[in-house]
């Protein structure tokens, strides 16, 4: 009986050793050097903590919650973005599709390459019902004005594509009727290239202190640290040359610490955004995040407000992924 059991136990054991051997092989082993603090700001990066600090503040604070329950204040978040846009000399298109009778809006701006292949950078403006959103989505929208911002009018080699995706919160999340699905779906039928996505995911939220990051996974927690002071660059295995390169890129810059992983989809927290959307339809995706609720006690919470956020490394993130689309989309230095 005991050497029956014992037989079992080293079976499992060794299972799992084999697992986690490759998870870090092929999913958690990262290549460049991290950094273990975040580094001053410059200039140009107090100037756009002040500008995010701003997006955020009309996003979850004037406007508020927004969603098919807010809708008069959806449609004045989907405004904001297009006159966001429309500033800087993107001209804003609506991806327009109809749910339960009412019209929603994915608004994209595009800079047109030389090749046809496309960068696409994409967050979700909606907020989950009863909650104004700061760090969910609005963090991740200010992100994307952000960059659509720093590269108004700079001519890649390859398209680079801004888009502002609808109802990425439940009831829609990883439906057919959640916005990015309904995009990418349209996308594949016109044979748009799309080299890369990234998905801004609640990108706000950062803490020093210890045992503040968790793991939806305990083997997780072997590779990863336990302190919420990193951004997460996260994919599945299908989209792990894009998490390498991009995180490679963003180490260079020893801007803020980061972590990467291309893991099992099914893994709680690897799909939870508007990349899953993309991964649908075969494209490489990527979602940049804080971990949300993994770190986050305020996540889908009516308390999630423009306060909570952590404006000096958001800015050092938003920076950092400046030099990752140059890179990606093969744009001038």
């Amino acid at each position: 009986m005991w050497p029956r059991i014992l037989f079992s136990s080293l079976r499992i054991v060794s299972a799992v050793t084999a697992i986690i051997a490759l998870l870090w092989w092929f999913g958690v082993r990262m290549p460049g050097k991290n950094v273990s603090v975040a580094a001053p700001l410059s200039p140009d990066e107090m100037a756009l903590r002040e500008e995010l600090r701003r997006d955020v503040q009309t996003l979850a604070g004037d406007i508020g919650e927004r969603n098919m329950i807010r809708y008069s204040q959806l449609n004045a978040a989907a405004e904001f973005i297009e006159n966001s846009f429309s500033r800087v000399g993107l001209q804003p298109r609506r991806d327009t599709y109809e749910l339960n009778g009412r019209a929603c809006h994915n608004i994209e701006g595009e800079i047109h390459g030389v090749r046809p292949e496309i960068v696409l950078v994409g967050a979700h403006y909606d907020s989950v019902f009863g909650g104004p959103g700061a760090n969910d989505n609005g963090s991740g929208v200010a992100a994307l004005l952000a960059l659509a911002r720093s590269f108004s009018g700079k001519i890649g080699q390859q398209t680079l594509r801004f888009v502002a995706f609808v109802n990425e919160e439940p009831p829609f999340f990883q439906t057919t009727q959640m916005g990015s699905f309904v995009y990418a779906s349209r996308c594949k039928q016109r044979g748009d290239k799309i080299a890369a996505m990234i998905s801004l995911e609640t990108t706000g939220y950062f803490s020093d202190a210890p045992h503040s990051q968790k793991y939806p996974a305990p083997g997780l927690g072997i590779f990863y640290p336990t302190t919420a002071n990193f951004i997460g660059f996260i994919g599945n295995f299908h989209s792990r040359a894009l998490v390498r390169r991009a995180i490679s890129i963003f180490r260079a810059q020893q801007k803020i610490p980061s972590e990467g992983a291309a893991l099992p989809s099914f893994i709680p927290g690897v799909s939870w955004s508007d990349q899953w959307s993309f991964w649908q339809h075969g494209y490489p995706a990527i979602m940049v995040t804080d971990t949300a609720l993994f770190r986050y006690r305020h996540y889908h919470e009516p308390t999630d407000t423009p306060d909570k956020l952590d404006y000096d490394r958001f800015a050092l993130v938003v920076s950092g992924l400046e030099n990752v689309i140059v890179d990606l989309a093969d744009l001038p230095r």
